[in-house]
């Protein structure tokens, strides 16, 4: 696999899970929706960055599919959180 693209694709799904982290410990219900919002960004990168890589021959379609499934369920359940939070919030 192209290095530069295993590295982006990386620092993304790093990136969800900070976001996730930082919004949380901001806490504020606003600051951690937005920081949410920033993480569904970051799947959105990385479900991007998944058909790059199959498109470049870099991974199988099955290997996509799998890991594409992962980050779409990962979205989901950001953005039900995030639903949530504006819903609870006011």
């Amino acid at each position: 696999m192209d290095f530069g693209l295993k590295d982006q694709i990386r620092r993304a799904a790093v990136s969800i899970m900070s976001n996730i982290a930082e919004g949380l410990e901001r806490r504020s219900r606003a600051e951690f929706a937005r920081c949410l919002l920033i993480a569904k960004g970051s799947i959105a990168e990385v479900k991007t960055q998944l058909y790059i890589a199959l498109d470049s021959g870099y991974t199988s379609e099955e290997k996509m599919k799998k890991m594409y499934l992962m980050a779409d369920e990962t979205g989901k359940k950001v953005f039900w959180l995030y639903k949530y939070l504006k819903k609870e919030g006011g």
